[in-house]
């Protein structure tokens, strides 16, 4: 997790170059697009890379012997090997296709629910909740990282508890043996905020839930296309991340869980290439990652994500998470300048990663957004599936600005000249 200074500078109109969209206008002004949180836009390898698949390669995985067939899946299994070492997982076998970071999410959950209405013995006691019980999030979660777990703890009787925040926008740990503790299930918590930007040392948290023998589970979906992650080091359960933030196609998510929780899990749905053998009587169903991946999966999509792995690799996320906070310190600095500008989250580059949210005094986000959008600039306003975070800080909404590596300083001075152009409406 942590940046190399020593990483090399990026060569970030290079970059630009291959990303098509970037060369448009909006509204008769260059394309100014910080909004990558929401998701990233798409470099001509990737987009080649789809095309070129459905053109040349397309057939269904797992079930030809025919040469497009055996194509096909050469291909899918080649984008979970790339996954696999992009996150430094000992197996490739650990990472399980989805089709967005919610349903990674929700794959764990419905086991945990699974496991819980079946009262056999065979159930792995990881994975059974009842009254009592007791599962921990955070107050700075996306709305997939709470709304899955609170109907967990609806359907079986256990509590659902979450870790405060401070005024600066960090997670509160002050409490953090009361609220886990032995009776503590699993612990899921975000690694870097979508709305805050705030980026968690989960090494505290991590240490304590192995103390009590608790699961943890980490949505890594701001993080993972940002910075370094390596889910050995952070001492996971479980990741959670989404292609079409890290400059992959939409449709395509990972789940990562260690190789023996996997093979323990019930699966998630029904169907093709799931099973192992099926009669009329009951069913029998394949090993991790095969269990969890019924039906047709995102073929293409897979591919594409691969490439995405690839050029993010070939750029290096030390250098990109050196770049993003150079980009993160720029804008909070241009942003202090506009009167009546309040920084929701971390007022500093540490511990943060380059997404920034603000409220500006007297004018409502869904403004602000229109007239940055008649400028060019897009921005997303709202409460980012995060409307916990926003009633903490006491706001409806706020106007978040999320940075990449092809975005670039005249890009916030763009932002910047556009903030005094809603300044000059509204007085």
């Amino acid at each position: 997790m942590t940046t190399a200074t020593t990483a090399p500078p990026l060569d970030v109109e290079r970059i630009r170059a291959d990303f098509p969209i970037l060369g448009r206008e909006v509204n008769g002004r260059r394309l100014v697009y910080l909004d990558s949180g929401n998701t990233s836009q798409k470099p001509r390898q990737v987009i080649d890379a789809v095309r070129e698949h459905f053109e040349r390669h397309n057939a269904n995985v797992a079930r030809s012997v025919h040469t497009l067939g055996t194509e096909a899946t050469a291909a899918y299994e080649g984008a979970r090997a790339k996954v696999a070492r992009f996150i430094n997982a000992p197996s490739a076998e650990e990472v399980v296709f989805t089709k967005n970071a919610s349903e990674a999410i929700n794959l764990v959950a419905y086991a945990m629910l699974a496991a819980s209405v079946d009262r056999g013995s065979a159930v792995d006691p990881r994975f059974r909740l009842g009254p009592g019980d007791e599962i921990v999030i955070t107050e700075m979660e996306h709305h997939s990282n709470i709304v899955p777990w609170q109907l967990l703890c609806e359907r079986t009787g256990a509590t659902l508890r979450w870790f405060g925040l401070t005024d600066e926008g960090r997670l509160d740990e002050s409490n953090l043996d009361d609220l886990v503790n032995p009776r503590t299930k699993l612990v899921s918590m975000v690694l870097v905020s979508n709305i805050l930007g705030t980026a968690n040392d989960v090494t505290r948290i991590a240490a304590r839930v192995r103390e009590v023998g608790a699961l943890l589970m980490i949505d890594g979906s701001q993080a993972v296309p940002h910075r370094p992650v390596d889910v050995q080091a952070l001492d996971a359960d479980f990741l959670a991340f989404t292609g079409h933030k890290m400059l992959g196609p939409t449709g395509i998510g990972v789940l990562w869980g260690r190789g023996d929780l996997l093979a323990a899990m019930p699966p998630f749905l029904g169907g093709g290439s799931m099973i192992e053998t099926v009669t009329m009587e009951r069913s029998t169903f394949a090993p991790p990652p095969a269990r969890f991946e019924a039906g047709t999966p995102p073929i293409a999509e897979a591919v594409g994500l691969g490439v995405a792995v690839d050029y993010l690799t070939a750029v290096g996320m030390e250098s990109i998470a050196a770049y993003e906070k150079e980009l993160a310190g720029y804008a909070l600095a241009r942003l202090h300048e506009v009167p009546g500008l309040r920084i929701i989250g971390p007022d500093t580059t540490e511990g943060r990663g380059a997404t920034i949210s603000f409220d500006l005094s007297g004018v409502h986000p869904h403004d602000v957004g229109q007239i940055l959008d008649a400028e060019g600039v897009q921005v997303r306003v709202g409460h980012h599936c995060a409307r916990p975070t926003c009633v903490r800080f006491g706001v409806p909404a706020t106007t978040r600005v999320s940075l990449y590596l092809y975005n670039t300083t005249e890009e916030i001075d763009a932002l910047v000249a556009a903030l005094e152009k809603v300044r000059g409406v509204f007085g």
